[in-house]
């Protein structure tokens, strides 16, 4: 055959493509990329492609000038295969057909293209053998040599039979550069076949490294092929090479060292010491006989290879061995949180539990509250008291179950999920791994990741876990599952049940003051590069921040406001000039040392006041609104719950000339929608029996319309528990009576007056503590909730348990129900 006069260069690092041998090259540089792209996937398929392959070393450097005059072997394109997405990536197929020549490079971009010179024909070469006699005689010696080495080697390689039949129809003129591919050699000894063009030489190059090799087996023996002893190496150094094991692959391809090789027996040893279960080991085994067969160039090669290490990475086996000291663990969380009774008493009681049943399997805790409560916090204390790892997983966010359950195999860059990577992560089976965020999961085409985590939280199925891409059981029984929420609104039912919930409500002022004082005034001193003894806060300048600088369940606007005072101080520290004397008292005391001796004068901490705090944060951002807010009639005070916490709400209603509309505004949902509608249908249909119209004004709103307003419009709202409030501000506004200053109310109410009871009272009552507010209207069926309340709160807080409206209403008036007056007075009011 005859070559064209030019030919696309592929530049091969570190490997030589001899004529007669095939050859997997994977394709990663942009220029070789763009020349598949244009001379192979868009060609016509019928045709072959010819390429020209050219040798280089990796740590040389690559010109255009450095080409010219090298040599090269114009190959055939058999195969093209990889993929376009996330970046290309092709490995090639190529089978080596011919020498030539680089007389001159003729475009460097987008890929190199260069003319050719052809260094040797088939046909020609096979007529100087048969009219060489020393060529004659070279081929039979080279195949004789070749048959005896294959004899040694008979039956302790799979390809010994089709290498037979391949020496048998191979031309003698393919001999050289076929069995220099096949056996063990340097780049540079196998670079040098390629570089000599004359047919005898070439024989004789190729012969010195048959000899090598066959000497090499007959003193290793054909069992140990790849282990060359000590008289292997001597060997080795008589024929003037170094000591290579023979390597026999499937037809003529050419292959990388035993590096590969190595680093499969090196695996395969990770898993057997690995201590896999049994199902697990039998299907590493197999997939370690298949790497063995597969060529390194193949692209499923890395993925089954990084699919083996994940299997010895996992855990399967390891585990760390728990602490139950039940004192010291309560002792400990004692230490790291304050409060949180109902929480670390659930804690305390799984410790016991384990330390009485080792087999007790993890239960599914989930920690729901407001933010800034500690939620995360706790869960990393949990694993410190247990001495388990930690790792927390952030599903805010996740919208595919992928991420949950991992992606298969057959998918480009396929991963395992969350779950698995953090056991690899932490090392053991049995670490406490915190789920935050568990009520912010979303849908999306991609599936359902709530879904996906039924089966990791359920105790009954988790320790059969399968994760896609490791497409094996995995025991997860083991590992603590710790939750956390702000509301469990958003969280299926499904995945609900299988989760223990436990309420984080959020802290009293007196708690906020406690866990500032202990722990959130030294964090900050400490990041700001102050002491104690440097700079201390009063009680006053605390209490203030609290109560009028932040109005949270949690403490993080707190531990904020904090910080900005800590870093107002180490600014004027910094700057070496003298603080203000206004807010921070400078005070002056002898030092007595401890014999009682008085020694020099020292400055004492610097003590931040409530002035300095004023100066600092500004005007206060809260304050109490609720007296300036029921000054007139028709407005009663509500208890919300809401994600962040509980809050007092604001209910006005008022009324005018009109056609008996009613009209809602602020922002509400359907269900306080219908709390209005069944607020007003009461009262209506109690006008007459308490003096609210006359006797033949049946219809109360008849020539009124009346419009109620929940403020913070923007703010959208809604939830089963504001009817009472609207019933009281209806009744006020009717009645022209102000109500309470100092009492909030929560309830749902039904058309005949009954108040029923709802949820989040710890919230909702705290909030109100917060607010200023003395007296709390709860319905009688949330008695139960009181026992949650922190003691102190109680003490400041009159709670009157009701059944009806009529005792309500009592109740949230200065001098009791405003009906009798109103029955003297109703009468001048035309409605």
């Amino acid at each position: 055959m005859s070559l064209p006069s030019s030919l696309p260069l592929l530049i091969l690092e570190d490997k030589v493509l001899l004529p007669g041998s095939s050859m997997r090259i994977a394709v990663r540089d942009s220029a070789s990329i763009r020349m598949i792209d244009s001379r192979l996937l868009k060609r016509d398929l019928l045709r072959s492609v010819l390429v020209g392959v050219v040798p280089r070393r990796s740590n040389q450097e690559h010109t255009s000038d450095s080409l010219v005059n090298a040599m090269g072997t114009a190959a055939v394109v058999v195969q093209v295969t990889g993929t376009n997405w996330p970046k290309p990536l092709y490995t090639l197929l190529v089978t080596g057909l011919c020498r030539f020549q680089i007389d001159g490079i003729i475009q460097d971009l987008p890929f190199v293209v260069a003319n050719i010179k052809q260094m040797d024909s088939p046909s020609k070469q096979e007529m100087d053998i048969k009219k060489n006699a020393e060529l004659t005689s070279l081929a039979v010696e080279f195949r004789l040599l070749a048959e005896d080495l294959v004899d040694i080697l008979d039956g302790k390689a799979p390809v010994i039979n089709r290498l037979k039949e391949m020496l048998t129809a191979l031309p003698d003129h393919s001999l050289p550069d076929t069995l220099a591919s096949i056996v063990k050699a340097t780049f540079d000894e196998k670079l040098e076949v390629l570089n000599t063009t004359d047919l005898v030489d070439r024989f004789k190059k190729a012969l010195h490294l048959l000899k090598r090799q066959q000497e090499i087996v007959k003193v290793n023996g054909p069992s140990k092929i790849n282990e060359p002893s000590r008289k292997s190496r001597q060997l080795s150094k008589k024929f003037g090479g170094s000591s290579f094991p023979i390597r026999i692959t499937k037809g003529a391809e050419s292959t990388d060292d035993n590096e590969d090789e190595d680093d499969i027996e090196e695996l395969e040893r990770k898993l057997k010491g690995a201590a896999l279960p049994e199902h697990a080991l039998k299907v590493a085994m197999k997939e370690i006989k298949r790497l063995k067969k597969m060529p390194p160039q193949f692209p499923e090669h890395a993925t089954t290879r990084n699919y083996l290490e994940w299997m010895i990475d996992l855990p399967w086996s390891k585990e760390t061995k728990d602490n139950l000291d039940i004192a010291k663990a309560r002792h400990d969380l004692d230490q790291d949180h304050y409060g949180l009774e109902k929480l670390k008493k659930r804690v305390i009681e799984y410790l016991a539990v384990r330390k009485l049943k080792n087999s007790l399997k993890g239960p599914i805790l989930c920690f729901v509250g407001p933010p800034g409560v500690g939620k995360t916090s706790v869960g990393r204390s949990i694993a410190n008291t247990l001495g388990r790892e930690f790792h927390r997983i952030s599903l805010g966010g996740i919208h595919d179950q992928s991420d949950i359950r991992g992606h298969r195999r057959t998918y480009v860059g396929s991963m395992p999920g969350r779950i698995l990577t953090a056991l690899k992560t932490v090392g053991v089976k049995n670490p406490v791994i915190l789920l935050d965020e568990i009520d912010k999961l979303s849908k999306s085409l991609h599936g359902d990741p709530a879904a996906a985590l039924l089966e990791v939280l359920d105790p009954e199925q988790n320790w059969t876990f399968v994760d896609h891409y490791l497409n094996l059981p995995f025991d997860l029984s083991q590992v603590l599952f710790i939750a956390t929420a702000n509301t469990v609104s958003s969280i299926p039912p499904a995945l609900l049940d299988r989760m223990e919930l436990i309420q984080v409500p959020g802290y009293t002022h007196e708690e906020k003051l406690v866990i500032a004082t202990g722990h959130l005034i030294p964090k900050q001193l400490t990041s700001h590069g102050l002491e104690g003894k440097d700079v201390a806060f009063s009680q006053d300048a605390i209490k203030t921040i609290i109560s009028s600088y932040t109005r949270e369940a949690g403490v993080r606007s707190l531990e904020r406001n904090l910080g900005a005072l800590c870093r107002s101080v180490a600014v004027q520290f910094a700057e070496k000039s003298p603080l203000k004397t206004e807010g921070i008292k400078l005070k002056q005391a002898d030092k007595q040392e401890d014999n009682g001796k008085p020694t020099s004068k020292t400055q004492k901490p610097f003590v931040i006041t409530k002035e300095f705090v004023v100066d600092v944060l500004g005007p206060p951002v809260f304050q109490s609104e609720v007296a300036q807010r029921l000054a007139v009639p028709g407005v009663a005070t509500g208890l919300a719950w809401t994600a962040m916490g509980g809050e007092i709400m604001f209910v006005e209603a008022t009324r005018m000339g009109g056609e008996g509309q009613l009209t809602l505004t602020g922002q509400l949902g359907d269900v306080m929608k219908e709390s209005a509608q069944l607020a007003l249908s009461w009262l209506r249909s109690h006008a007459v029996e308490y003096n609210l119209a006359r006797d033949h004004e049946v219809d109360l709103v008849g020539q009124t319309d009346i419009h109620v307003h929940f403020p913070a419009g923007a703010v959208g709202k809604d939830g089963p528990s504001a009817g009472l409030a609207i019933v009281l501000a209806l009744v006020s506004l009717f009645s022209g009576r102000c109500m309470r200053s100092d009492t909030a109310m929560t309830g749902e109410i039904t058309l005949r007056g009954l108040v029923l009871p709802v949820g989040g009272i710890k919230e909702k009552i705290l909030s109100a503590h917060r607010a200023g507010i003395t007296r709390v209207i709860l319905p009688k069926r949330n008695e139960k909730d009181l026992r949650d309340i922190p003691e102190n709160v109680k003490a400041r807080l009159e709670v009157v348990l009701v059944n009806r409206v009529e005792e309500a209403i009592q109740a949230a008036f200065e001098d009791g129900s405003p009906f009798v007056r109103l029955s003297n007075t109703i009468g001048s009011s035309k409605l």
